[in-house]
């Protein structure tokens, strides 16, 4: 069933467990991921982006209408909208939650300019996350992920919730997007310091390469969604690899990729303390929708 971001992450606060947000920017990893959620009875979240898909008015009617199929509850977000055009065109595709990305801008402008999409997007009940320190890319030098000031602070995080009214908050604590060149160090005592503070679910960004440990620790310290989009892109091609594509073997190019994918997206629910926890929702949207 196809359930609000406000849903999900409330049941994953409560319970003390995370969900992991998966990148699906197509047909087979969509269904993967949803079918994998189902074997595990474990709630899920989609990422899908303009980096993955132009096509996003078209791909969100299949994310409503595979959700609303699944035995499980599954949300949907626009990640990383970058701009106040990007972060419309979340809202018109009609997906449930969008991800308002402002943190490279000093704190007066990522909180105004987030007010205002949070305004905007609660007017048609679409939830917003947001985003208050900096996760930065992880080709760059992790003394820089590590820095004052690109770790969240505790109470410049608890002004922004009040200042911006956002749903989730994705915070900084030490991981970063993308490979690793250096060894992430996550800051858990700052983690313990915000899941004390802050009042909405907290979001890890740069789930891949972080380590199942450090990731599982996160979420049981209070970490609800955890975004994860290159280690599975490296689970499908590390798949091709083993499998070899020469000759005839290239027919099964894309259920080799589906099946590399479908292996890490399971293994992500016992990773994140989500298997099993699904439960009966009611859908986010009526019937009628469907017609």
């Amino acid at each position: 069933m196809l359930v609000s971001i406000n849903e999900i992450l409330g049941h994953a606060k409560e319970g003390g467990y995370g969900i992991p947000a998966v990148s699906a920017g197509n047909e087979i990893y969509l269904r993967a991921a949803i079918e994998e959620a189902e074997k595990a009875n474990s709630p899920l979240i989609i990422l899908v982006g303009y980096y993955f898909t132009d096509a996003v008015n078209y791909y969100s009617r299949l994310i409503e209408d595979f959700s609303k199929a699944a035995s499980v509850p599954v949300t949907a977000m626009w990640d990383h909208s970058s701009d106040f055009k990007q972060s419309l065109r979340g809202i018109r595709a009609g997906l449930p939650s969008i991800m308002v990305d402002r943190s490279s801008l000093p704190y007066e402008q990522n909180a105004a300019q987030v007010a205002e999409m949070v305004r905007i997007a609660h007017a048609v009940d679409v939830g917003v996350e947001a985003e208050i320190g900096h996760v930065g890319g992880a080709d760059e030098n992790m003394d820089a992920a590590d820095s004052d000031n690109a770790l969240t602070r505790p109470a410049e995080a608890v002004q922004f919730v009040k200042d911006t009214d956002c749903d989730c908050l994705a915070v900084a604590i030490g991981t970063a997007h993308g490979v690793y060149k250096g060894t992430p160090k996550l800051h858990f005592d700052l983690l313990k310091e915000l899941a004390g503070k802050v009042p909405v679910p907290l979001v890890l960004h740069g789930g891949s390469g972080t380590g199942d440990e450090n990731i599982s620790k996160a979420c049981q310290m209070g970490i609800c969604k955890v975004n994860v989009a290159n280690e599975l892109m490296a689970a499908s091609y590390n798949a091709l690899q083993e499998a070899g594509m020469e000759g005839n073997k290239v027919y099964q190019f894309w259920p080799v990729i589906e099946k590399g994918y479908r292996k890490h997206v399971a293994h992500l629910f016992d990773v994140c303390g989500c298997a099993g926890k699904a439960w009966q929702a009611k859908q986010m949207f009526t019937a009628k929708f469907m017609k």
